[in-house]
C-alpha cells in the first residue's frame, strides 16, 4: 500500500506499481490522461493498467500521486527504455528551471538528499496552492485545475533539454484569455461561472486572472501553441469554462469549433472533447467541490470533517491507546456517557485530546488555527475507538 504523506512513497510506488509502458502515440496519451479526471482538476483514477485503490486518501495524495504518474508516463513516450532513476533525476531538473509564484524550491534540492525525496518535496508543494490548510479548506474551490500546465512544461522539457524562456508563463496567459473570452460568449452568468473564475484564478502560479482576462480574441497568439497536447488542453478548457447545466448554447458551441479549427483541430476531434468534459461534469458534478455552491463556512467544516475522519480512522488504533493511557481522560470521558460534563471538565478533555494530538503527526491538524473547530468530529468518534464497555449507553440489555 502506497501512502503518498510518507517519505519513501515514490520509490516503494516504482517497485510495486511503475511497470506500465509509453502510450501508443500522444493523442492516445492524452486521451487516457483526460479519463482520470486529472485534466479538469478532479482525480478519479490513475492513469495505471493496475488500478491503484485511493479509498479513504485526502485530496492532495492523490493530485501528488496523479502527477508523478502522468509525468512518468510522458517521459515513458519521449523514453521508452528508461529507468525510474533516469526519469526521477531529469524530472527534479525539470522543476529547477521553475520558478512558479509561491514556490519555494531551495529547500526541496538541499545537498545529499536522494533525488526521490527531493521529488517528493516538490510534488507536495506543487499540489500545494493555498498558504495553509486553514486557507485551503475554507473554500468551496479546487485549486489544481492547470496543473497539467507542468506536463506540457516537461514535454517542451524533454523535447529541448530545457524548458522554454517564459513556457509556462506564456501557456498560462493563452488559457487563461481563451477562458474569458470563453466566458464572455455566454448569455448569462451563472454562479457556476463565478466559482470557476475563483478556481483558475487560484490555481494560477505566474499571475492573476484580473491581469491576464483582459486581453481581446484578436491579440491572442494561437499559434503559440504547436503540439497535439497543448491544443487538446486549450479547447478542453474552454469546453470547461463554457458548461453550464448540461447545456452549450449555439453560440457557445460556435465558438468552440471557431476555436478548434483555428488551432488546427478536426470537427471529429471538437465533438469528442466536448461530449466527454459534458460527460464528465454530469457524472461527477455532486462530488467536485467548486460545483457545490455553499456556504464557505459549512464547506470548510464538511470538507474538513471528511479529511479528519480519514486521519482518525487511519491512526485509530494508536489513538485509542493514547486515550487508554490517560487515566484522567478515560474517567471523564466515561462520565460523559452517564452526565453532562460541565464546562472545566469540557476543557480537560480538550486540553488532554490536544496534547494526545500533539504525539501523532498526522493530527496536529487540531492544533493549527481553527482546529478546535474540529474537535468535536474527534469526541465523535471516541465511542467507536474504545472498548464497547466502555460507553454504557452502548450496551445492550
Amino acid at each position: 500500500m502506497i501512502n503518498p504523506s510518507v517519505h519513501g512513497w515514490i520509490d516503494k510506488f516504482f517497485l510495486l506499481e511503475g511497470t506500465d509502458g509509453p502510450s501508443a502515440n500522444l493523442s492516445e496519451f492524452y486521451s487516457d490522461v483526460r479519463k482520470t479526471g486529472f485534466i479538469y482538476g478532479y482525480i478519479l483514477s490513475f492513469y495505471t493498467e493496475k488500478d491503484i485503490d485511493a479509498s479513504g486518501w485526502l485530496d492532495d495524495e492523490k493530485s501528488k500521486l496523479a502527477l508523478l504518474i502522468v509525468l512518468y508516463r510522458l517521459h515513458l513516450y519521449f523514453r521508452p527504455n528508461a529507468t525510474a532513476d533516469e526519469f526521477i533525476s531529469k524530472t527534479v531538473s525539470y522543476y529547477r528551471e521553475m520558478n512558479p509564484k509561491g514556490f519555494n524550491f531551495i529547500h526541496k534540492i538541499l545537498p545529499g538528499n536522494h533525488k526521490s525525496a527531493q521529488l517528493e518535496r516538490i510534488l507536495d508543494d506543487r499540489v500545494q496552492t493555498n498558504d495553509n490548510i486553514v486557507s485551503k479548506n475554507f473554500s468551496h474551490i479546487v485549486t489544481n485545475a492547470l496543473l497539467f500546465l507542468d506536463v506540457l512544461g516537461y514535454q517542451k522539457f524533454l523535447e529541448h533539454e530545457q524548458l522554454p524562456a517564459k513556457y509556462l508563463k506564456r501557456s498560462e496567459e493563452l488559457i487563461i484569455s481563451i477562458v474569458s473570452i470563453a466566458l464572455q460568449t455566454k448569455s448569462g452568468k451563472s454562479s457556476y461561472d463565478e466559482l470557476l473564475i475563483k478556481l483558475l484564478d487560484s490555481s494560477l502560479r505566474f499571475g492573476s486572472y484580473s491581469e491576464i482576462s483582459k486581453r481581446t480574441p484578436d491579440t491572442l497568439p494561437l499559434d503559440f501553441f504547436t503540439s497535439e497536447l497543448e491544443r487538446y488542453y486549450l479547447l478542453d478548457m474552454a469546453g470547461l469554462a463554457l458548461y453550464s447545466d448540461a447545456v452549450v448554447e449555439p453560440q457557445e458551441s460556435i465558438f468552440l469549433f471557431q476555436l478548434g479549427k483555428s488551432i488546427g483541430l478536426s470537427e471529429n476531434h471538437i465533438r469528442e472533447s466536448l461530449k466527454t468534459s459534458d460527460a464528465f461534469i454530469t457524472e461527477n458534478k455532486s462530488r467536485i467541490s467548486y460545483f457545490r455552491y455553499s456556504n464557505p463556512v459549512k464547506h470548510f467544516y464538511d470538507h474538513m470533517s471528511d479529511n479528519v475522519t480519514v486521519l482518525i480512522n487511519r491512526n485509530k488504533k494508536r489513538l485509542a491507546r493514547e486515550i487508554s493511557q490517560s487515566g484522567e481522560l478515560v474517567k471523564l470521558l466515561a462520565a460523559s456517557t452517564t452526565r453532562d460534563l460541565d464546562e472545566k471538565e469540557k476543557k480537560k478533555v480538550r486540553k488532554q485530546l490536544l496534547d494526545i494530538c500533539k504525539s501523532i503527526p498526522s493530527l496536529t491538524i487540531f492544533l493549527l488555527p481553527g482546529g478546535s473547530l474540529l474537535m468535536p468530529i474527534l469526541i465523535k468518534f471516541i465511542p467507536q475507538l474504545l472498548p464497547s464497555a466502555f460507553n454504557e449507553n452502548s450496551e445492550t440489555e
